[in-house]
């Protein structure tokens, strides 16, 4: 394809049978090409080294040829990954090495709206809307360019990926494009001081998109693929006349009048249940949603309507209510043709039309006998799945009201419709990717929720599969024609995505040919992927092989440590794929410090290192939650970086010394030198002296090399080397973009810590002072009320430990120190012009605690140290059960001192000790750990 901008309606035009160039062949049609590979697909599903492929999915050969579209997307793994690649990197008009490429990270907070009709077309578990990615690729790569995601889901990337050549798309992220396609930040191009270079081209870059799950890459394929609209258009009609001559009558209803026919919207379904006092069945639905001036409200307490017991379904501790019992029922199943028993249920409304007027009423013998005229022949049957829902975390609720198979989820109307329509559809991938999208709201998880409006299309609790007690049966034909209508909207008209089926970490791509990885990867339990999409791959006859899930799930015994090995698996491709100087952006999610901890760790052993952190909305964040111990509060984006071949070669053969500021330089220059927000300029944590170290301290540790510096020669060598503003480390090429723009802004704003250990106590106390240095009585309530979140098993330190083990207190003696002169003359009229040894100024600064210079900061950390390692002595040696109260900077600080005398077993020895909430939410510790146990052979 071209490489410039296309508009909709040109590229639609383009969409016409005729020749098809596919991979350097030529095609009569498009649908010759298509079964050109599939024979090949074919031949390669025979050999069973293939089908060996990590993350091969569940499945017979059939339906994987059924599904795919070679060599665009296969349903399995994709053969043909290094073809294209190699196809792409021949079209590219002009290429950059990873000595010449540079980008600072995407340094600004993202906030897209979910509102575009691609978005809403087809639901999945997580999405990230496709404009809030285009604004990642736009600005880390050029047109032609190769974009990776491992974790691709309903593909998004793609869609990005593509979007980057649509005009219309890249002016709605308020960008503007020059002439020559050169795009301009608006804001920037308004700024009088802006030095005019375009941040980006438009134009389309191709992305190779993997996923575990079959449905998640059959609806990427779909999103992905240029369709004929007008064809599609006609399939679909001639598809919903069938599917209504067929079904309609199924979703009919008489009218009050006996006379009129009305369509049915949907109908309510209640669960029946006993009273627990008095053991008489009552319908959920009469007792606990009551009609209050012609308002359905629902009450989850209620009086049993026998007895008068207080029964609520989930009844709280401490209250009079009681649970009542499920009422169950035997009954034939016709699907797998055996007795089988499940909740007892029965309809007790149905919301119907007339003309475009609605109306409600209870159901009558003729509704009732109508269900048992509804026949399952064997031409229906056939495409019904029957699949055992696995045992997972999320299949105890289903299970306890009897349901333990894919079809037990739908009402059997429903079932007949959604037979008929595989039936008529004939296997075709677009009429297939609206019937994905109807299943959600068809099955008996679909909720009724009558203070959401007359449609009650509220659709299943997300992440769950939590069966209400009042559920929905919506008209399938609706909602058929109401995805359509969305779906239509939302197709594609672009081809450039190349799509696979298996687990990401055994994706084969050629080394160093990616030129931007963009993943948005399982966190923790967040989510359980694979057993949400269970019922959905059941139709497709292809589900998911979750071995390589990277997810943490006792269903499956597979704990944090498994995860973070997996991850780091994923991340170890990525790597390798990854071109030298490239970068990779990680959207997070996950609210638990923990995998936070586990994400870092698993960059960075695979060799990346974090850049920046910024936030997917303007939530409130700061130094403490980005990048130390404390949980998570928002979505983050991680823009992380393989260091460029250069730097790792000279690393390789340069002295310590030498590496370490080769290491900041080369570091430094991937810092973003400014983010602002509105008028402020926030202060970047990354360029913090203490976290430049902790980066060197993590780099040197992970290639076995020994650190030879110290903080103190650590931070008198930047000040040495390079630029210093506002407490933050530039190289000097990038100190007058910070200056210049200093100048304009309003004023610096500060990081927000929260503290909830010593360490983030400590970063507090050291703000704190630096703005003003003050007296232990104004330090201590301010202090008080920051400390409501400190973790329970970490040992709490007094105020004054704190302050006399890492700052210093004026005596009033001798020459007042700069940092509180310099405060107290700029804040008091009265005490400016004096003398240091002024009696007036002196009394002012006594008592005073501030920020020490850097070398009686060495000295105080030398004697806090000598108390750290006596505390570390006592864990070393402790005896009998885990720690239970523990000081985490002694660990901190023992761990680093057995590392540098290799003392490997020490650092595992007393890792054991620590309450693992407090090992796994440590960044450091963790690190030092991981490494320990690696070095010493017992790796996962």
């Amino acid at each position: 394809m071209d490489q410039i901008e296309l508009s909709i309606n040109e590229e639609q035009e383009n969409i016409e049978e005729g020749p098809v160039e596919c991979l350097g062949k030529t095609f009569d049609n498009d649908e010759d090409r298509r079964q050109y590979y599939l024979d090949l697909l074919a031949e390669k599903l025979k050999d069973p080294e293939f089908k060996k492929i990590e993350g091969f999915p569940i499945g017979e050969d059939e339906d994987i040829l059924n599904l795919s579209d070679p060599p665009y997307y296969t349903a399995c793994p994709n053969p043909w990954i290094a073809d294209f690649i190699t196809e792409w990197e021949s079209q590219k008009i002009e290429k950059e090495d990873g000595n010449h490429y540079h980008r600072e990270p995407f340094a600004s907070d993202v906030s897209e709206g979910k509102n575009h009709p691609i978005y809403n077309a087809h639901s999945y578990h997580t999405k990230v809307p496709h404009r809030a990615i285009m604004r990642y690729i736009l600005h880390y790569t050029k047109p032609g360019d190769i974009v990776f995601d491992g974790f691709a889901g309903t593909g998004m990337t793609g869609v990005a990926a593509q979007m980057c050549g649509n005009r219309e798309e890249v002016h709605a992220l308020d960008y503007v494009i020059k002439s020559g396609g050169e795009i301009f930040e608006k804001n920037a191009l308004e700024n009088k001081s802006y030095d005019g270079k375009a941040f980006s081209k438009i134009g389309v870059r191709h992305a190779i998109l993997n996923d575990l799950s079959p449905a998640a890459t059959f609806i990427a394929k779909n999103y992905n693929a240029s369709v004929d609209l007008m064809s599609f258009k006609d399939k679909f009609e001639k598809l919903i006349g069938l599917l209504k001559s067929e079904t309609s009558w199924m979703w009919e209803t008489l009218h009050h009048d006996n006379k009129t026919i009305g369509q049915i919207n949907y109908i309510v379904w209640s669960d029946l249940y006993s009273c627990p006092e008095c053991s008489n069945e009552f319908v959920y639905y009469d007792q606990a949603f009551i009609k209050i001036d012609k308002e359905t409200r629902f009450t989850p307490e209620f009086n049993c309507p026998h007895c008068n017991c207080s029964i609520s379904k989930n009844p709280k501790k401490g209250t009079p209510y009681e649970k009542p019992n499920r009422v169950f029922e035997t009954y034939f199943d016709a699907i797998i043709n055996k007795s089988m028993e499940k909740q007892k249920q029965k309809p007790v409304l149905i919301n119907y039309s007339v003309g475009s007027k609605r109306f409600e009423k209870k159901p009558d013998n003729e509704d009732l006998d109508k269900i048992m005229k509804i026949v399952m022949d064997d031409e229906i049957k056939q495409h019904i799945p029957s699949d055992k829902i696995i045992n997972g975390e999320k299949s105890s609720d289903p299970f306890s009201c009897g349901l333990k198979y894919v079809h037990q989820f739908y009402t059997l109307r429903v079932l007949v419709s959604l037979g008929k329509y595989l039936h008529f559809s004939e296997n075709d991938h677009t009429l297939n990717f609206i019937f994905g999208s109807i299943l959600p709201k068809l099955t008996v998880m679909n909720r009724y929720m009558p203070q959401h409006g007359s449609r009650a299309l509220v659709g299943p609790m997300a992440n769950t599969l939590y069966v209400p007690p009042v559920c929905v049966e919506n008209n399938v034909i609706d909602q058929v024609i109401f995805q359509y209508k969305k779906i239509f909207k939302a197709l594609n008209i672009f081809d450039g995505s190349l799509i696979t089926t298996q687990a990401a970490q055994s994706i084969q791509v050629p080394p160093e040919s990616i030129d931007y990885i963009f993943l948005d990867p399982p966190f923790g339990s967040n989510i359980m992927y694979s057993e949400l999409s269970f019922i959905r791959e059941s139709w497709l006859n292809l589900v998911t092989n979750n071995n390589m899930e990277a997810i943490e799930s006792k269903a499956q015994d597979k704990n944090l440590e498994t995860y973070m090995f997996l991850m780091k698996q994923c991340f170890d491709v990525a790597y390798r794929y990854l071109k030298p100087g490239r970068w990779m952006t990680v959207e997070f999610s996950n609210t638990k410090s923990r995998v936070w901890n586990a994400i870092q760790i698993a960059l960075n052993d695979a060799g990346f290192i974090i850049a920046s952190i910024n936030a997917l909305d303007k939530s409130r964040g700061g130094l403490h939650s980005m990048l130390g111990p404390t949980a998570v509060k928002q979505d983050l984006i991680i823009s992380a970086y393989k260091p460029n071949g250069g730097f790792e070669e000279r690393f390789t053969n340069e002295d310590n010394e030498t590496g370490v500021w080769d290491f900041i330089r080369t570091h430094l220059g991937y810092l973003p030198v400014l983010k602002t927000n509105g008028k402020e300029i926030m202060k970047i944590p990354e360029r913090d002296p203490r976290i430049l170290y902790d980066q060197v301290v993590a780099y040197f540790v992970r290639n076995l090399r020994d650190v030879p510096v110290s903080s103190k020669e650590f931070q008198e060598g930047l000040l040495e080397r390079f630029s210093e503003r506002d407490g933050m480390i530039f190289l000097p090429e990038q100190v007058s973009q910070y200056d210049k723009a200093r100048i304009t802004s309003v004023q610096l704003r500060q990081l927000d810590i929260f503290v909830d250990d010593e360490a983030s106590s400590v970063e507090w106390l050291r703000q704190l002072l630096n703005d003003k240095p003050q007296t232990y009585q104004d330090i201590h309530p301010k202090f008080i009320n920051e400390l409501s979140g400190w973790k329970k098993a970490e040992l709490q330190l007094e105020l004054s430990m704190l302050l006399e083990q890492n700052f210093i207190k004026f005596d009033g003696k001798d020459q007042i120190p700069p940092q509180i002169h310099s405060y107290l003359s700029t804040n008091f009229k009265d005490l400016r012009n004096l003398s240091k040894d002024d009696s007036s100024l002196l009394n002012k600064a006594k008592d005073r605690w501030y920020v020490p210079n850097p070398e009686r900061e060495e000295d105080l950390q030398k004697l806090r140290e000598r108390s750290l390692l006596k505390q570390f002595e006592d864990y070393k040696t402790h005896t009998g059960k885990k720690i239970k109260i523990i000081r985490m900077e002694a660990v901190r600080c023992g761990f680093k001192k057995a590392w540098q005398e290799r003392d490997y077993a020490t650092i595992i020895k007393v890792a054991e000790k620590i309450p693992q909430n407090l090992l796994q939410e440590d960044p450091k510790i963790l690190m030092w750990y991981d490494q320990a146990q690696t070095r010493s052979d017992n790796t996962f």
